[in-house]
């Protein structure tokens, strides 16, 4: 039986939450046949500032499960414009580090969370896709992701940039997914 989830913007002051979720993926992977997170990209500063800034706009979301952070992923409405080049001015919706904790996987979380973003937003605008950049060297991602339905849609245009096989799939298919086991509050503080 799959587990309720309680989901709530993240707060600043929770930034260290997604830091340790963010290193246990990072630990996980360095198992696997990828170079993803080996080292946190640009450098760990610069990591850590695109996750405060995610923050600080109220885009970021942690998955709890009771008072246990189970995952997390960032919502954005607008394509970064170095990454997304030729396909920013459609309707879309952006999903960045979304990340489960391996006591999670295996439950379908992700997709589940990633659906729950497109119908979030589809409750007060219109969007085509939602799409998503994907480690380059991360087949086992890569596969995930159309796993989840994705179609691989381009490159990006900066070769030195890490996340850079770009993914999308129609909005109109997330309506289709049961997001039920996601519980929305507006901020979730645990005990």
């Amino acid at each position: 039986m799959n587990p309720i989830f309680t989901i709530g913007l993240a707060t600043v002051s929770q930034q260290p939450i997604l830091i340790d979720l963010i290193e246990e993926a990072a630990r996980w992977l360095r198992g696997k046949d990828t170079d993803q997170w080996a080292e946190p990209w640009p450098h760990r500063r610069g990591r850590d500032e695109r996750i405060r800034r995610g923050l600080e706009l109220g885009q970021t979301w942690i998955a709890w499960d009771g008072d246990v952070p189970a995952a997390t992923m960032t919502i954005s409405p607008r394509a970064n414009p170095d990454v997304w080049r030729d396909k920013g001015e459609e309707d879309a919706v952006y999903i960045h580090r979304l990340v489960v904790s391996r006591a999670y996987g295996g439950l379908d979380l992700g997709g589940v969370l990633i659906d729950w973003a497109v119908q979030r937003e589809l409750r007060t605008r219109r969007v085509a896709w939602v799409r998503v950049d994907v480690w380059t060297t991360n087949a086992d991602l890569h596969d995930y992701y159309e796993r989840q339905g994705f179609i691989r849609c381009g490159e990006c245009p900066d070769p030195r940039y890490p996340s850079g096989a770009l993914f999308q799939k129609a909005a109109d298919d997330a309506i289709k997914t049961d997001t039920s086991r996601l519980k929305e509050q507006s901020t979730f503080l645990p005990a």
